[in-house]
């Protein structure tokens, strides 16, 4: 039989999962183990060695998170994945696969303020480089590039000023220096957007976020498309022999795998040796949520849109950005890249600046003053003051990040609901005065 090719919304549920050989269990059990026996010492070898695929410990491989990883890999279009204890994680240990002490990469600045902390602070005490350039600025990008950058990085989405990364564009000029593009696609789930259709070669989740959906765990995700070549020399990692997995050159002694010795090498370089693991029980939380992804996304994103279109027709509000609001400067960008819709964050500026701002998130009834994003329920921040407090006063400038900016994360909750507790507390906190809060 042909094997069909699945929608997205199937391959949800089923991606990466057969019936568990032990009990024929139908849905995927959590192995809640350390270790897995092996058959001899000749089988313990080849497992060891690489010429026999199978388990070995839970620190390296688990046979909940290989379904998860699987399933994800599929539902971006990826050739393999690798499961790690969180986003942050997931961050730091694909640049470390990839750079080394004297290496720099580009990126935007338009990131989460952890990334920007970890770029701008972290990676210099390793010796590596991070130069940060101005969304959409691909001139300023390219004059970034020298012999030493070994990588490009975006969010598709930046956090928290929405605005979006043509990645079209960004996968061209990383094309032409051959390197990486590596995408954080946390707030485009899959369901929403794909960045190996546009040039992405690796992208990175916060499982944390919508992809788990509930808030119930912490964890990360690395999705490698196999469609880099490595044996450029200039990837020292992947072309030097390996001191430390056998003198293996990851770029040239895999054979048929050789498309994914980043994948591979994360595995057994950052996973094995460093230890970040996502423990399996985390794991089948989050697959749970991606059996729902594209309901919840839909939803996510029809009230983020009502929610944008109410707080533009107030008076009492200076600004408004949602990519999918007609006139938001992304709004051309979501058009293109999210036809499915742009996601569940809203943010915007009320009138009276960062005092006002910070008495509409003490005070709003129904949303959870949380440091999260991506949950059922409606959350909201004050990034400022909290999740990019670190960045330096011109920092923040740089990346749009004003004193009066709140973030919203919109949930799941009926959207009459949801108005209403912007209604009513924007009526008691803000600035009188609107131009008519119809949502419509």
């Amino acid at each position: 039989m042909s094997k069909k090719h699945y929608h997205l919304e199937t391959e949800a549920i089923h991606a990466g999962q057969s019936p568990d050989p032990a009990t024929k269990a139908s849905t995927v059990p959590v192995y809640r183990t350390a270790a897995f026996h092996f058959d001899h010492s000749d089988h313990a070898a080849d497992l060891f060695a690489l010429k026999q695929s199978g388990n070995i410990y839970s620190r390296l491989m688990n046979p909940t998170n290989d379904v998860l990883e699987k399933r994800l890999a599929a539902l971006e279009g990826g050739r393999a994945a690798l499961s790690l204890a969180s986003g942050t994680a997931a961050i730091y240990f694909t640049i470390t696969n990839i750079l080394r002490s004297g290496d720099e990469l580009v990126s935007v600045n338009d990131l989460y303020g952890g990334t920007y902390t970890m770029f701008d602070s972290i990676l210099p005490q390793q010796g590596i480089t991070a130069r940060c350039t101005p969304i959409n600025d691909f001139r300023a990008m390219e004059s970034a590039i020298n012999e030493r950058t070994k990588a490009v990085y975006l969010e598709m989405i930046g956090n928290p000023t929405l605005e979006v990364a043509d990645i079209e564009k960004y996968a061209k000029i990383a094309q032409k220096y051959h390197l990486p593009l590596i995408v954080d696609s946390t707030f485009t789930p899959p369901s929403l957007f794909r960045p190996i259709e546009w040039g992405a070669n690796i992208v990175i989740h916060s499982l944390s976020k919508w992809i788990g959906g509930h808030g119930t765990g912490i964890g990360g995700i690395v999705v490698d498309a196999g469609n880099f070549d490595w044996s450029d020399p200039k990837f020292s990692l992947y072309n030097e022999p390996d001191r430390g997995y056998h003198s293996l050159r990851f770029a040239h002694d895999l054979g048929d795998q050789n498309e994914l010795a980043f994948i591979l090498r994360l595995r057994l370089i950052g996973l094995r040796n460093q230890g970040p693991t996502l423990a399996p029980d985390a794991a089948w939380l989050f697959l749970q949520g991606l059996e729902t992804l594209s309901l919840r996304m839909e939803r996510h994103s029809q009230n983020a849109r009502t929610v944008a279109k109410y707080l533009k027709n107030r008076s009492d509000v200076d600004w408004v950005r949602y990519p999918g609001l007609p006139g938001d400067p992304a709004y051309r960008l979501a058009r293109k890249y999210f036809p499915n819709g742009s996601g569940g964050m809203v943010v915007f500026g009320p009138k009276g600046g960062s005092r006002t701002a910070k008495k509409i998130a003490d005070s709003i009834s129904l949303f959870s003053l949380i440091a999260n994003v991506g949950d059922t329920r409606s959350l909201i921040i004050h990034p400022a003051s909290t999740t990019h407090s670190q960045l330096s006063d011109q920092a923040m400038r740089e990346a749009g990040i004003v004193p009066e900016l709140l973030r919203l994360s919109i949930g799941l909750e009926h959207i009459d609901d949801i108005i209403f507790a912007l209604d009513d507390v924007l009526n008691r906190v803000g600035k009188k005065g609107t131009k008519g809060d119809s949502i419509l």
